[in-house]
């Protein structure tokens, strides 16, 4: 696994630049599945006020040959705001925007599975469905090893990690209380995390919610 440059970058100095006061403007990082179905990518606008509902940002567009989306003859892309959270990156008043994409022709990208999923959802308008995720995830060093394992072992058995307290057993703690919060700073709706059976393995909950629609 490959380091970036961009680690080696003085954070510090950063820092000051993203004190300055933005004069009353907001910035809104626009978010969206690319043509893999897996990775994201993300284009920042400036607005001229903070947005207060997800009905306040407007729609933009991208080069979608770029990201596997379309051909370099007609790659004329949509970004249709859907969500909106607090920026835990930029804080207030900027905001991250998660987008549906569409096709130059206004059609429903391959990869925009959130179309048939509104679809399906507008059939049971009457119902409240409930909805619930866990996520488990494992934090990796930049050599590529799970983080705080030996670089040419392994550690201790499983037994102690699950749920464990202290550094010799909750690995990368520090990161994920800085996730817990920024997820509570941003709005999403988490209501619990926990070390897993695995040293540098963790689970976060989701509360039950509503679909965006």
């Amino acid at each position: 696994m490959a380091t970036s440059a961009s680690s080696k970058l003085n954070k510090a100095v950063k820092q000051q630049y993203m004190e300055l006061p933005q004069g009353g403007r907001a910035q809104a990082m626009y978010i969206w599945v690319d043509g893999s179905g897996e990775e994201l990518r993300c284009k920042t606008r400036t607005l001229d006020s903070e947005p207060k509902t997800v009905d306040d940002l407007p729609e933009w567009n991208f080069d979608g040959s770029s990201t596997f989306q379309s051909e370099g003859s007609n790659s004329d892309m949509f970004l249709i705001p859907v969500a909106m959270f607090r920026d835990p990156f930029r804080r207030d008043p900027n905001k991250l925007v998660l987008c549906e994409v569409l096709k130059y022709n206004r059609k429903p990208a391959e990869t925009n599975q959130r179309f048939m999923c509104k679809q399906i959802m507008r059939m049971v308008d009457s119902s409240e469905p409930w909805f619930g995720m866990e996520q488990e995830y494992t934090l990796l060093s930049t050599d590529g090893h799970p983080f705080g394992w030996p670089t040419n072992g392994f550690p201790g058995p499983q037994g102690p990690y699950y749920c464990g307290v202290g550094a010799d057993k909750a690995y990368g703690r520090d990161i994920v209380e800085a996730h817990y919060r920024a997820c509570l700073y941003a709005g999403v709706q988490i209501c619990g995390t926990n070390a897993e059976v695995m040293p540098a393995q963790n689970i976060y909950h989701i509360e039950q919610y509503n679909i965006y629609i």
